[in-house]
């Protein structure tokens, strides 16, 4: 009988010992489960807010980018010539009329821009001589813009008669300077 019990015995020490192994390998799964679920999330998590940050500094980027290229083109824009005229004169030239051709295919490009047109004379005659003849000068380079095909909402005229001269001197040559439209070139307001 005490072989039987002594059998007996190692059959049940043999099964508590697979039943405990058992269930300790069952938790191990399990907590290793939760950990492996944890750890995706917090991946998942983790890559959702990484590809959040990267759209985030692509769409920045692209920003700068566009505002960039607009400072760019405003620019070239400031580099518009300004047109000259004869002694009381506002009729165009024909070189003024070639300079106002590039100004107009430059405009029709860059729709999102607006031009102002400022009217200037030389300091020869009265104030509001000076004033009515710059706002003249002015207009007849607008009204050109308008036959090459620019938008007149667009354009934008001013006079600023001899009250701002290119050249402060009392000479031909420095009148000559003064005797212009000149063209500051703007961003539309949307």
């Amino acid at each position: 009988m005490s072989r039987n019990l002594k059998v007996l015995a190692l059959v049940v020490a043999l099964c508590c010992f697979v039943a405990f192994g058992l269930s300790g390998c069952a938790k191990e799964q399990v907590v290793k489960e939760e950990t492996t679920v944890a750890e995706e999330r917090a991946a998942a998590e983790a890559a959702a807010a990484a590809e959040e940050q990267e759209a985030l500094l692509r769409e920045q980027e692209e920003l700068e980018r566009v505002r960039l290229a607009r400072e760019l083109l405003l620019r070239e824009a400031a580099s518009f010539n300004d047109i000259y005229f004869d002694f009381d004169r506002y009729d165009l030239k024909p070189e003024a009329r070639a300079t106002l051709r590039d100004h107009a295919d430059w405009l029709m490009q860059h729709t999102e821009f607006e031009a102002i047109i400022e009217g200037h004379c030389d300091e020869r005659g009265t104030r509001e001589y000076n004033l009515a003849l710059g706002e003249r000068r002015a207009q007849s380079t607008r009204d050109y813009l308008i036959t090459l095909g620019v938008e007149k909402e667009r354009l934008t005229t001013i006079s600023y008669g001899e009250e701002l001269p290119l050249d402060p001197g009392h000479n031909e040559e420095a009148w000559a300077k003064n005797r212009r439209c000149h063209f500051v070139v703007v961003t539309e307001e949307k």
